[in-house]
């Protein structure tokens, strides 16, 4: 990319959106095309048609996306299928229309199988069952992944899937039901602070593993994965139809933690003092997520922020939005 290519990010005010923006911006980019919701409805086939045709951008950062933890995932799975469906089938099928030289379609590590083997290779996706409790999502970004494929095939376009792993980092959501891990315990931590709480309950068992990336460090590898050569980009599209690995990258940091760690960490981070409990009754969702990032490892990039550090800023961000109940 160069400096005034007209970059369009879908989503440009989530979690994944703004880290991307913070990422180019200080990299040098400037010539930015963006829409809130509000302006530009991208489950409307119609409105996503006039508005490439109108920006025409070189370059599709497609960030936006419905998301949510697996209380979010279990209450609203015909939302999480049908709009993330139709999000990404728009945008996917507009760039094409209007000629965008690369698209980075972000997924998410739950399109890999429950069980799937650890730590997780891009080879693994569909080779057996997902984890229920999000099935509806996973299915709708596999679907985001093959039509990156197809198009690639079929019509030699530059359509690059990446599955980042569990993010969280500046921008996130802390509604108290609807978010993922991270903000969820960084909100409750926070009020059982304030209400000198002498518990706080934590769902499932805390025995399941998870991998958290840094959202700006995401944003980095992105940008550092749609800026490679052509002979570096182009062998991991799969426009050879005879080769049987999809347009997709796994990025992560390469080891993880479980709930019960997590926990801790984030208690500290905020200052409780008082004690954790958790609640064996409440779904722990798959056992291990854990990414391979070799491939992305040999491309020359890896994950920079230590974690202790990242949950120190992600709750000074809550702090600073104010959201939070007091």
């Amino acid at each position: 990319m160069k400096s005034d290519s007209k970059i369009y990010v879908a989503g440009h005010r989530g979690l994944v959106g703004s880290a991307l923006m913070r990422n180019l911006q200080a990299k040098g980019y400037e010539n930015f095309v963006t829409r809130t919701h509000a302006q530009l409805d991208l489950t409307s086939q119609a409105e996503v048609e006039a508005f490439f045709e109108l920006e025409k951008p070189d370059y599709v950062f497609l960030a936006a996306a419905k998301v949510g933890g697996i209380h979010a995932n279990n209450a609203y799975p015909a939302e999480f299928i049908r709009d993330n469906l139709a999000i990404q089938t728009n945008i996917i099928h507009a760039a094409w229309k209007n000629d965008v030289k690369r698209l980075l379609f972000l997924g998410s590590s739950c399109i890999y199988p429950k069980l799937a083997p650890q730590p997780m290779k891009e080879e693994h996706l569909l080779t057996s069952e997902l984890e229920p409790t999000n099935r509806p999502y996973a299915l709708a970004k596999i679907a985001g992944i093959e039509m990156c494929w197809a198009y690639n095939r079929q019509y030699k376009t530059q359509y690059l899937a990446v599955m980042p792993t569990n993010l969280y980092g500046p921008g996130d959501n802390y509604h108290p039901e609807n978010s993922h891990v991270i903000p969820a315990l960084i909100r409750r931590f926070h009020e059982a602070k304030l209400a000198k709480a002498p518990s706080v309950t934590v769902w499932g068992t805390g025995t399941p593993r998870r991998e958290f990336l840094y959202s700006d460090d995401m944003a980095d590898a992105c940008v550092h994965l749609m800026n490679l050569p052509d002979e570096k980009f182009v062998p991991l599209l799969g426009q050879d139809r005879n080769d049987g690995l999809a347009p997709l990258i796994n990025i992560g940091v390469g080891h993880d933690i479980t709930i019960r760690e997590l926990a801790e960490a984030v208690k500290q981070a905020v200052g409780y003092e008082g004690a954790i409990e958790f609640d064996s009754t409440k779904p722990d969702g798959t056992p291990r997520k854990l990414m391979d990032v070799g491939r992305l490892n040999a491309m020359g990039w890896q994950a920079k922020m230590r974690f202790a550090q990242g949950i120190e800023q992600a709750y000074a961000d809550f702090l600073d939005r104010g959201e939070r109940t007091v």
